[in-house]
């Protein structure tokens, strides 16, 4: 198989900003990486460990500012 194209690479970067600016992935990923600060790993799909809200709240609101 050979390597992809720069120009495919670029495209499908694209297509995966895109999908980061959709408000529920932006929160999904920001509670996901606060549970992996907090507990060392990312969640499992049924995990229900508390989180720290205020960082996952700043976090959020600043990832919001920037977009």
């Amino acid at each position: 198989m050979t390597e992809p194209s720069q120009e495919l690479l670029k495209q499908l970067a694209s297509e995966v900003a895109q999908l980061e600016r959709n408000q529920a992935n932006l929160e999904r990923n920001c509670w996901m990486v606060v549970h992996q600060h907090r507990h060392g790993m990312f969640p499992s799909e049924y995990d229900i460990r508390e989180i720290d809200e205020e960082l996952y709240l700043a976090l959020l609101s600043w990832m919001r500012q920037s977009l």
